[in-house]
This record gives structure tokens, sequence and C-alpha cells, in this order.
């Protein structure tokens, strides 16, 4: 995929009804940019990326910068060796945006915190699961505490146990259950959840969310 083929996809799934809508679309296509880096090739295509960014932000005081690291956790250090040595800002801040899971376990976990510390300090580390940001696009909070219905029934004494469903919808049950399905396979993710696990990635997650609220 090139640039034009990126900002093609984008419009092809916003849709605009009027003039007004056009516009504003266009708008934002002009501030979007894509570029494909060979995360093996050394470090020119991250120089590649400093140059493009550079190039609209060469006017501004600052140039803060957030990577967004959406990525297979085998190439989290690498990925961030190169970021850090290449792109990390000259006149305003970087953060790095890590993505769960964070290794396999807890042994895992402290070697992968490890490895970051060389180049990241921790308060330029973010570290997120995707599933959080759920809540905020569809509005579940709102939707919850700005009706007294759902107020007074998605609570503790009205909700007798909590399940979690990767693939299939139980439809006779004995109690209230919230579940998640997905209708789609792994759609090329089968390497990801051979290494990290179906379970590990999803359930434990989903889990912990559902039962938080």
């Amino acid at each position: 995929m090139n640039h034009d083929e990126h900002i093609d996809h984008i419009k092809s799934c916003v849709s605009a009804e009027d003039e007004d809508q056009e516009k504003a679309r266009d708008e934002f296509c002009r501030l979007c940019h894509y570029i494909s880096i060979d995360k093996d090739g050394g470090d020119k295509s991250f120089e590649e990326l400093r140059d493009l960014m550079e190039s609209f932000t060469e006017e501004r005081e600052a140039q803060n910068r957030l990577f967004y690291m959406a990525l297979p956790p085998n190439v989290y250090v690498p990925v961030s060796e190169q970021l850090r040595r290449c792109c990390k800002s000259k006149k305003g801040v970087s953060r790095i945006i890590v993505e769960k899971p964070f290794g396999r376990d807890l042994k895992s976990s402290i070697e992968l915190h490890r490895k970051l510390a060389p180049n990241w300090s921790e308060n330029e580390i973010f570290r997120i699961d995707h599933y959080l940001g759920k809540e905020m696009v569809k509005n579940i909070l709102v939707l919850r505490f700005g009706n007294p219905m759902f107020g007074a029934v998605w609570s503790c004494d009205c909700i007798d146990n909590i399940q979690v469903e990767l693939f299939a919808l139980l439809k006779h049950s004995t109690f209230t259950k919230i579940s998640m399905t997905e209708a789609i396979g792994t759609e090329g993710r089968g390497g990801y959840f051979d290494d990290v696990g179906i379970l590990r990635d999803v359930m434990q997650n989903r889990k912990i969310v559902s039962a938080l609220k």
C-alpha cells in the first residue's frame, strides 16, 4: 500500500452525504500521511519517517511525537530502539505506546520492561489495552448513568454471573450473562495467537473490564 491507496481506503470507509461533509473528509485526509517501513532494513526507513514528520512540522516551535506500536510483541524492543535513535523529537516530547500483551507471564513482562528501559524512560512509556477504549467509543458510561433504567439494572445486585465466550453464544441459561462474541476468524493472526495464546490475549482483559463495570 502507498500513500494514495491509503487515502482512497479512508475515503471508502468515511461516507460523505453532502458537500460540507465531503470537504470535512478531504480536510481530514490532508492531515493523514502514510509511509511503509521495513523494520529489518536498518535505520533508512526510520530516517524516511523522521524526514516525513519534519516536513510538515518544521514551522512549529514544538514538535511533540507519539508513537503507537500496534505491533507483534517480538518487535517491540528493536522498533523502539530505532524510533529512539532516528525519530525522537529534538524540539519537544516523545512518547511510545505499547499495546498488550506485555509478555507471556510476569518473568517475560519484567524482561520486556528491562529491555525498553535503556531507550525510553518510564514516563515516556504508555502501556494500554485497546479494548479499554471500547467503553468510550460506544459511550457506555453515558448510556448507563444517563438512563436510570440501565443504571438500576447494570449493577452487582442484578447481574449474577459474567461469562466471556469467544466464538459461540449459548442461548439457554438460568443466569444473567454478558457475552462477547466474534463472528470472524483469526484473519491472518494465527501466528500471533499461536505464540501469545487466545485466552491470554482476549479472555482475561474482557472479563476483568466487564467485572469492573
